[in-house]
């Protein structure tokens, strides 16, 4: 099994049920399709796949990013302000005496 750290953030999460629900619309319209007769078929009704395909990536644009992970396994810190000075202590990537 893979070591590597996933993301629990509500983006991730949501983004994560894309191809599920992908599938299980093309599961139920094709059930559609062979309850109805034929009235149903994909030719007529991918729209509803696009729509599903919009409604997640839309509540994952929209969902916060509390706790997200990257894919280094570390918490994504947001930037600082412009302007602002960041001390040696605060820049992880800057050891003893760079950057003085």
């Amino acid at each position: 099994m893979s070591d590597r750290i996933r993301c629990g953030c509500r983006r991730c999460t949501i983004r994560g049920l894309m191809w599920p629900a992908i599938i299980i619309t093309i599961g139920l319209l094709f059930l559609l399709s062979e309850m109805h007769r034929g009235n149903f078929d994909l030719g007529n009704t991918y729209p509803v796949i696009l729509i599903v395909i919009g409604a997640i990536s839309l509540a994952a644009a929209l969902a916060p990013m509390d706790g997200h992970i990257d894919g280094h396994g570390l918490p994504a810190v947001p930037p600082a302000a412009p302007g602002s000075a960041s001390t040696p202590s605060e820049n992880p990537l800057s050891g003893p005496g760079q950057g003085q």
